[in-house]
């Protein structure tokens, strides 16, 4: 097909992708995540006054939540899907971490975790009433040099156990030596995944898919005016940067899924949008489960297409659970 047309996505890829694909199928999966990760800590509450110091919302606070993010969510969402996720990451040696560490045992994946005393854990606070977010504080340091050469160290001594690599890129330092990775997870006959963040994508050069969402491609390729500049444009550059696949998130119109033979797009399969927060997290995850258990791309992107139309249903980062995507 020329890169000129773009498909929709074949009748044939719906139907087969509402047949559930095993657990057994979905256990044999083991994915390799590698990325910035982060503790997201929600305050639930009421607001019915105006503060008398200053032209602001008192909230008074309900409930408490704390949740996986960045990376962390990435490699649960895989997890909650039924895959064996393994995560290298950087932490701080401080309560935050601790929890964090906490929430990924219990979310069943093997962490990782690089621990840098001169560091805080990546906090993201978010003060929410009426399922509205009011403010959102972050708290984050860049990791060091010497902790990032050891987690290096440990992706080499992991590589040969998984059959996936997905690097979750949040620009926090913690992908330094993304491109190394890369090469040699290519060399290794591996898949790789990217979720890509800032203009330089030079150092993704040959992964075998990225999944930019809207905003992010727009800054590597600028603002195009029609889908035939688009497809023109994302073909440039998957062949400038050797990238085999590129699949573009698109919130409420879906997401594309540009290969060297065709581009396909896959309509929104949400019912009710809440909040987008997360859900490339769950597309990419959600897409590395099921190639490790074996499905082909076009075939896995409509699964997280699906998981992706569940979870901007919920408030906040979640991932999506195993019955979520397979209902009975």
């Amino acid at each position: 097909m020329p890169a000129t047309e773009c498909s929709p996505v074949d009748d044939s890829l719906v139907s087969a992708a509402v047949e559930p694909v095993s657990r057994e199928q979905l256990g044999r999966s083991t994915v390799l995540v590698v990325g910035d990760v982060m503790l997201d800590r929600y305050w639930f509450g009421n607001v019915d006054r105006i503060s008398p110091e200053a032209p602001v919302p008192v909230v008074h606070i309900q409930r408490t939540e704390e949740r996986l993010g960045g990376a962390a969510n990435v490699a649960c969402n895989i997890a909650a899907l039924g895959g064996q996720a393994s995560l290298i990451c950087v932490i701080g040696h401080d309560e935050a971490g601790e929890r964090l560490v906490e929430l990924l045992a219990t979310s069943k994946v093997r962490a990782f975790a690089e621990r840098d005393a001169s560091i805080s854990t990546i906090i993201k606070l978010r003060v929410i009433a009426r399922q509205q977010q009011l403010i959102r504080a972050d708290f984050e340091e860049p990791p060091t040099k010497e902790i990032l050469l050891a987690g290096l160290a440990r992706f080499d001594s992991l590589l040969g156990e998984c059959s996936v690599v997905l690097l979750s890129d949040y620009a926090k330092g913690g992908l330094t030596h993304v491109s190394s990775m890369i090469s040699k997870a290519r060399a290794a006959g591996k898949h790789v995944l990217i979720d890509p963040k800032g203009t330089d994508w030079h150092r993704y050069r040959g992964a075998s898919l990225i999944t930019p969402n809207r905003a992010e491609l727009r800054e590597v390729i600028g603002s195009w005016p029609s889908e035939n500049e688009l497809m023109r444009r994302v073909s440039e550059l998957r062949h400038s940067l050797d990238i085999d696949a590129l699949l573009l998130t698109r919130s409420e119109e879906g997401m594309t899924l540009f290969t060297e033979r065709e581009s396909t797009h896959f309509p929104t399969a949400a019912r009710d949008v809440y909040d987008v927060s997360g859900a490339g997290d769950t597309v990419i995850g959600t897409v590395a489960a099921m190639l490790g258990a074996g499905l082909p791309l076009a075939k896995a992107v409509v699964y997280a297409n699906s998981a992706a139309g569940v979870v901007v249903g919920k408030v906040g980062t979640a991932p999506i659970a195993y019955d979520e995507l397979f209902p009975r």
